[in-house]
């Protein structure tokens, strides 16, 4: 779940997209609606919150620095690609082994 980091209470406004900047300060910049381009961003408040590593920063529903943990899975997705690299390999040895094995029978019988 989510901890509350820094109060700050933020009022929002319709058409403008809330971040937390690099400098831990929340920021907004004008979403790009149609044909428009959106615009440069500009600190809203100070809070100058350090940020760690591991953690999504946002603003909450209060208008608060809230952060939760990054759910990362890379490593479980890695070790299933290589099993199934490791499979495909085998099956693909498999297939060439009896394909040797037909040929020489074959030899073996024309003899």
């Amino acid at each position: 779940m989510a901890e509350k980091v820094a109060k700050v209470g933020v009022k929002r406004e319709d058409g403008y997209l809330y971040f937390i900047d690099k400098d831990g300060d929340v920021s907004r910049a004008a979403m790009a609606r149609g044909g428009k381009k959106g615009g440069k961003a500009s600190k809203v408040a100070k809070a100058g919150v350090k940020k760690e590593k591991g953690y999504l920063y946002f603003l909450d529903k209060n208008g608060d620095i809230s952060r939760a943990k990054m759910s990362r899975g890379g490593t479980k997705k890695k070790k299933a690609a290589k099993k199934a690299v490791k499979k495909v390999a085998k099956k693909a040895v498999k297939k060439a082994a009896k394909k040797v094995v037909k040929k020489a029978v074959k030899k073996a019988k024309k003899k």
